[in-house]
């Protein structure tokens, strides 16, 4: 063995050296002049261009340019070195493997990529779940061509999946049962991302994310809370932004029974327009108004209908309407009473 070696290592002539290391060295060269000055010139130019496809196009080639001419570089060094049949054909095989390993990732950065592109335009909802199965499918094809690129019938392996599929399914119940789960509520669309939502066990915030297992939903006190999409499936939700995201702020008040209900009326709407007005988040165009409801034991409560832009606004909408109606009924000398009780004491006879 070492004899052999011996020998081939002596045909190995200096001629044949320069002209392998002389391809390493082009090959990289004009990697390296791709990547650093073609791909960015024509990042450039993509930018102006109204299709938002070719930028997606030279963002997934970053990076690969260069290692495919250093793979066809080292493709050229080893055809010109006089090695056996046996070891052109198996460098061959390890280089095509590496290339295809190559276009394999730039599929799963186009399919990414394309399905970001088209969520952005509204055509599809923009959660990973869609990010992660595309690239999933374009790893799967990839490594299918690869095999059947070595001589490997993927045939049995395909039948054998097939088979193993069913007793994987029953050990991925809970896994398989999320997958689908998020599916359906991103295809129903009544949950989408953005949205701000409330589930009956209390839980509530921004939908952040629908990854394939989780739906990822930011609460008001910027804490991430996580739930099972079959969780979420199977859950009563209000989605506050929909049918839209203007929605009503009822604000409880109680006046004394001294009162005029016609001026606390009039006043009341005077302050709430003035507040829906002046208020970051008030919807300016909404005639307030109030109902009467209630003779409670100290006070004639009534409900004062605002509203605001979204969800988060009616806390600044209530917080202002609420000092701005205390100062008017104080100057109005219209009260609010404090919870009174009478308590009649009857005298028994003697």
């Amino acid at each position: 063995m070492w004899i052999r070696t011996q020998e081939i290592v002596k045909l190995f002539t200096l001629e044949m050296l320069f002209t392998a290391g002389g391809f390493l060295i082009v090959s990289a060269v004009i990697g390296l002049v791709l990547e650093r000055f073609v791909l960015r010139r024509l990042e450039t130019l993509t930018r102006h261009t109204p299709w938002e496809g070719d930028d997606i196009v030279i963002n997934s080639l970053k990076g690969l340019t260069f290692y495919s001419c250093l793979l066809a570089g080292i493709y050229g060094a080893l055809l010109r070195l006089p090695f056996t049949d046996r070891a052109h054909d198996i460098a061959g095989k390890l280089i095509l493997v590496a290339f295809l390993l190559l276009g394999t990732i730039l599929m799963m950065r186009l399919a990414s990529g394309f399905v970001l592109h088209y969520a952005k335009k509204a055509v599809l909802p923009s959660p990973s779940i869609f990010t992660n199965l595309a690239k999933v499918t374009a790893f799967s094809i990839g490594i299918l061509i690869i095999l059947q690129s070595l001589g490997i019938s993927i045939t049995p392996m395909l039948t054998a999946l097939g088979v193993g599929g069913l007793a994987v399914a029953l050990a991925l119940q809970d896994t398989l049962s999320n997958i689908f789960s998020g599916l359906q509520i991103i295809a129903t669309r009544q949950i989408r991302q953005g949205d701000y939502i409330c589930l009956s066990g209390g839980e509530e915030g921004y939908v952040t994310d629908i990854t394939w297992r989780n739906t990822l939903i930011r609460a008001l006190a910027n804490n991430l809370v996580l739930i099972p999409n079959s969780k979420l499936a199977g859950a009563i939700v209000t989605n506050f932004q929909l049918p839209e995201t203007e929605m009503g702020v009822l604000v409880q008040v109680g006046v004394s029974y001294d009162s005029d209900l016609e001026k606390v009326e009039q006043i009341t709407i005077e302050v709430a327009k003035e507040s829906l007005q002046e208020v970051q988040g008030g919807l300016k165009g909404f005639e307030p108004f109030i109902r009467y409801h209630t003779f409670a034991d100290s006070s004639i409560n009534f409900t004062v209908i605002l509203r605001c832009k979204e969800y988060v606004d009616q806390y600044l909408v209530k917080h202002e309407f609420v000092k701005r109606l205390h100062r008017r009924y104080r100057d109005e000398g219209i009260e609010i009473p404090f919870p009174i009780r009478t308590v009649h004491l009857k005298k028994q006879e003697e």
